[in-house]
């Protein structure tokens, strides 16, 4: 298991397309992706529970991955949040 956290940029949070973006992503890396926020927690390959969530700019999310690659899956997706969140 790997956990990272990351602080939301993206100007209007994690809404529809960039909520889209990490569905895709998580669901292409065969590992399973669980974010966590304000006492609330959705898996990541699901589009609708990424949204109830409502994690707005500035909030901190906890990343965590679990299955056989975990530390390289979790890796990619700090990168991820990077470039899109």
């Amino acid at each position: 298991m790997a956990k990272f956290n990351y602080v939301i940029t993206d100007e209007v949070g994690l809404h529809a397309r960039p909520a889209g973006l990490l569905v895709k992503k998580a669901k292409g890396l065969g590992a399973k992706v669980t974010l966590s926020c304000n006492g609330k927690s959705a898996d990541a390959t699901k589009i609708m529970a990424v949204m109830a969530m409502g994690v707005m700019k500035g909030m901190e999310v906890e990343v965590t991955v679990e299955g056989d690659n975990a530390d390289a899956a979790a890796a990619e997706l700090e990168t991820f949040f990077k470039e899109n969140l």
